[in-house]
């Protein structure tokens, strides 16, 4: 078996007893490092990539922000809406027969106008919002209450007071004037 030779800085191959070539484990580094230029379009491929993914990712960031910025900017924004509207007019509402009720939104909020068979206290408006949850609450004119099918409140539908179950606090009244034309409904 002959030892390799250095010649120009590379191992040559050795040549065994059989005289077959063997190749040296030891071959001229820089001939196995072959650098291949990039091409062109491949860094600018991973450059798009890149700016689409950010961009995705701004994207998504910002999808997940929106529902928890109006949650946290919800109480504020109701209470301002809520001051905001003083009176509502319903038009022919006068023509709301006896022991019926007229549901309508004063403001952002549900409320209701009540027009009751007993001529003391015939026109009644409060808020449709249960004070326990904030579930819309009904006028039953056969019971002649007012009820929360969500956990069973009952307020009087005269007076807005809670009667019975967990509300904590009486339904907000309004004032009503009666017109030929309208029924004007506003803050008390």
């Amino acid at each position: 078996m002959a030892d390799p030779t250095l010649v120009n800085g590379q191992i040559t191959d050795r040549v065994t007893n059989s005289g077959e070539k063997e190749m040296s484990e030891e071959k001229n580094l820089t001939s196995n490092i072959v650098q291949q230029p990039e091409e062109p379009g491949e860094k600018n491929t991973r450059r798009t990539f890149l700016a689409i993914a950010g961009v995705a990712g701004l994207g998504y960031a910002a999808a997940m922000a929106y529902p928890i910025y109006r949650y946290l900017a919800s109480p504020e924004e109701a209470a301002m809406n809520a001051t905001a509207v003083t009176e509502v007019t319903l038009k022919d509402a006068q023509k709301l027969p006896a022991g019926s009720v007229l549901m309508f939104k004063f403001g952002s909020s549900p409320a209701m106008l009540i027009h009751h068979t007993d001529p003391a206290r015939e026109w009644i408006s409060m808020t449709a919002v249960c004070t326990h949850l904030g579930c819309t609450v009904q006028y039953e004119p056969q019971a002649d209450r007012i009820h929360c099918a969500c956990h069973g409140g009952v307020y009087n539908p005269y007076t807005g007071a809670n009667v019975s179950g967990p509300p904590p606090k009486p339904l907000k009244l309004f004032k009503v004037a009666v017109n030929e034309a309208d029924v004007k409904v506003s803050r008390a």
